[in-house]
């Protein structure tokens, strides 16, 4: 078990949770979170701004870095070691958009805030047991949900980077730089 912050419902305060974080499925990474930060899009869907139907529990937050802790079947440019940004928009490398200078708007990865589950098999890698005592789903957010010492990433949301680099400097890159904000 390993520590999250879960945000329990729209505008609930975050509290810090023993939440179970599953190995790497298919074409994911498990990332080990040294640095993340909170941005304007994580308040937001905490609020439940222009989110009427997200789902909750999820755990926030898109802005960070880390070190690949382990990498499930099929990952072939990432290792355990590597140094990576988590970012919200991935490539999958094979759409129209991917093929185009337009690999922003990927139509697998594109930015959803609403996407709550992971693209290989629409499922979560998060789970926590809640105040009944009933083991429950906590959803992603962004691709990345960020809030939490561990988190599952799919490959094509993991930007590899020197590891000789700051962490600290280099979480910027996932949001904040790329975005201006």
């Amino acid at each position: 078990m390993l520590a999250a912050a879960v945000a329990w419902g729209p505008g609930k305060p975050l509290s810090v949770e023993e939440v179970e974080v599953a190995p790497p499925g298919r074409l994911e990474v498990r990332v080990k979170v040294f640095v993340t930060s909170i941005c304007h899009t994580d308040l937001s869907a905490w609020k439940g701004e222009n989110e009427q139907q997200s789902k909750f529990p999820r755990i926030l937050g898109h802005e960070a870095a880390g070190v690949v802790e382990s990498v499930g079947d099929g990952v072939e440019d990432l290792a355990p070691g590597d140094h990576v940004v988590p970012i919200f928009t991935g490539e999958c490398g094979a759409c129209a958009y991917c093929a185009s200078a337009k690999t922003n708007l990927c139509k697998t990865y594109r930015i959803n805030p609403l996407k709550s589950t992971m693209v290989s098999d629409g499922g979560t890698r998060f789970s926590v047991v809640d105040g009944s005592g009933v083991r429950r789903p906590v959803y992603h957010f962004l691709n990345t949900s960020t809030f939490a010492e561990y988190t599952v990433l799919d490959a094509a949301c993991s930007v590899k980077i020197n590891s000789n680099a700051s962490l600290e400097k280099m979480s910027l890159l996932s949001c904040c730089i790329s975005t201006g904000n």
